[in-house]
């Protein structure tokens, strides 16, 4: 991941340009000064778990897990001081509102997911229950990566919200909230409109949608595989422990083959017993596997935006053609295409020069504003386009290196494990041969 960016603050002109201007200066209000990314100033890791329980929003009891964050500057151990960590607390769902600001303010950017709410992919003897211990330190481990994804991010390092976060226990969500962020979320039902309606959406984003929409289904049918092939690994180690136990019983029989028999016993007992901490190495992969089957609704989340983007400009500039029509029509007196109003005319006479002449400086201070409309559409198309392609290709350098590794890293455990195996039927052997 490229941790080196930065982003460039952009100054605005109060005079010259309006809706795009101010989209700018809110995104600007958010960041701090230009500077490395923050995982460079700062250490960050999610320490520990621990279930809670008090009221609710309804005034119900709850019982819920809170996650500790803790922060150290980067200079202090530069200078070989160790200092005290600052540390704070933190549940699920503050990450969630996190996440949920990084979306909107940032639509340009393939925002890093966070880990499952509640397991899935599951095999069946790893408990599906979001309070079981094991699902907790995985979410905990998780939750750590969005952190460390987030800081090393070029830009979304630098904003202040997510520096509140990290080290403002209380009143950070007040803060949150003054955004005004969430007044700026699209609604769903208008970004599935856009999506059937804009007409010259550009093409790149259109093949980066559909390579989302593989990403995600390879990698859950990947899930879903290995989720089979643990549960019939699971049980073929579990059943050698039938011949531990077989053998054990054979050797209280036997005089000259008691001692091999038992330690055979013994090696086939060790085998079936470790199946449980190979697969919860597994799980490890797993879990990377699946943060980038949910970093594919984050590619599809960007994708979407430019869409609705592109079909507001191409609306505002629908909108303007038709002003522009009908001022040209009203001024030459010339009916281009069927209207109510020219069927009204023909019928009732024309209107009053002093009803035209309001009529078409309406409609001259519409096309203006029609104009200016186009203009920073335009602009806000133009700059979501870059910005966004730029962050598409950094995150598939990431997704190339990442999945790479886990891919290797999970092959190279499976042949330990086999060799584990085929070392366990070299020790069996040489305990039969000196029977």
């Amino acid at each position: 991941m490229a941790e080196d960016g930065r982003e460039e603050s952009v100054a605005a002109d109060d005079d010259s340009q309006h809706t795009a201007e101010d989209g700018r200066n809110g995104l600007n209000n958010t960041m701090v000064e230009e500077s490395p990314t923050l995982l460079r100033r700062m250490e960050i890791c999610v320490a520990e778990a621990e279930k809670r329980s008090g009221k609710n929003a309804v005034n119900m009891q709850e019982t819920f897990t809170v996650y500790l964050i803790e922060t150290r500057p980067m200079d202090a151990l530069a200078e070989g001081r160790n200092p005290a960590p600052d540390s704070l607390w933190r549940r699920y769902s503050e990450f969630e509102l996190l996440r949920n600001y990084l979306l909107v303010t940032f639509p340009y950017i393939v925002v890093p997911p966070l880990p499952e709410k509640r397991a899935e992919f599951v095999w069946h003897k790893l408990s599906a229950d979001n309070m079981d211990p094991d699902f907790v330190e995985r979410r905990r481990v998780g939750l750590e990566n969005f952190l460390l994804r987030v800081a090393s991010h070029p830009v979304l390092s630098n904003d202040k919200i997510l520096h509140h976060f990290l080290t403002e226990e209380h009143g950070w969500k007040e803060v949150v909230y003054e955004t005004g962020f969430q007044a700026k979320a699209d609604s769903r039902l208008k970004a599935l409109s856009a999506t059937f309606r804009v007409r010259n959406p550009d093409k790149r984003f259109m093949d980066m949608k559909h390579y989302s929409d593989e990403l995600q289904s390879h990698t859950s049918q990947l899930l879903r595989a290995r989720a089979r092939v643990a549960d019939r690994l699971y049980g073929v180690y579990k059943v050698h422990g039938n011949y531990g136990r077989v053998f054990s019983e054979w050797s209280a029989i036997e005089r000259e083959m008691g001692d091999g028999l038992q330690s055979a016993g013994h090696h086939m007992d060790a085998y079936a017993a470790s199946i449980d901490d190979i697969l919860e190495e597994e799980e490890h992969y797993a879990d990377q596997l699946k943060e980038y089957l949910f970093y594919a609704e984050a590619l599809r989340a960007v994708c979407r935006k430019h869409e609705l983007t592109q079909f507001e400009l191409e609306m505002a500039t629908q909108d303007l053609i038709s002003k522009k029509q009908q001022h040209e029509e009203l001024s030459t007196g010339i009916v281009r295409t069927f209207s109510f109003k020219g069927m009204t005319n023909k019928l009732f006479g024309q209107e009053a020069p002093e009803q035209r002449e309001a009529r078409l400086k309406l409609l001259e201070e519409l096309i203006e504003e029609g104009e200016e409309a186009v203009k920073d559409k335009t602009v806000e198309c133009e700059e979501h386009v870059e910005k966004a392609w730029v962050d598409m290709q950094r995150f598939k350098e990431q997704k190339d290196k990442d999945l790479r590794e886990a891919l290797i890293n999970y092959a190279v455990m499976q042949v330990s494990m086999c060799k584990k195996g085929i070392q366990m039927w070299s020790n069996a052997k040489e305990c039969f041969l000196k029977m």
